[in-house]
């Protein structure tokens, strides 16, 4: 029995000095997981304080990729910076929410909304 190659594609945006968007869709599991975080540890290590990542298009996620988030997010807040995500899809909302990690992320519905919450000063939603 063969399986099928994951789906998986990444794409990113500088939209200025400080704020990069990556998009992802499809799988985010352990044989994808590493190049999502070479991106999103590239954005941080470039100096991009505001990431905003695009999960609308994203199908899975397992252990690998939630510990890819949370390294981002840990690599942020160091740096004085903030994220947020995109998600719509209810199977990946319904993974934050058992997992708890609805309230360590901000989960919005827009690109709009995750930009204007990272660039938002004071940390409370725009």
């Amino acid at each position: 029995m063969a399986f099928a190659e994951p789906q998986f594609r990444l794409s990113d945006e500088n939209v200025d000095d400080r704020t990069h968007v990556i998009v992802v869709a499809g799988e985010i599991h352990v044989s994808t997981a590493p190049e999502f975080s070479r991106l999103l540890n590239d954005a941080i290590g470039q100096g991009k304080t505001q990431v905003v990542l695009d999960l609308s298009a994203v199908e899975f996620i397992d252990s690998t990729g939630l510990s890819v988030l949370l390294n981002g997010l840990r690599r942020l807040t160091r740096a004085g910076g903030r994220m947020a995500l995109v998600c719509t899809n209810p199977t990946v909302l319904r993974l934050f929410v058992i997992t708890r990690l609805d309230s360590t992320f901000q989960i919005v519905g827009t690109r709009a909304a995750a930009l204007a919450a990272v660039r938002h000063a004071d940390g409370a939603p725009a």
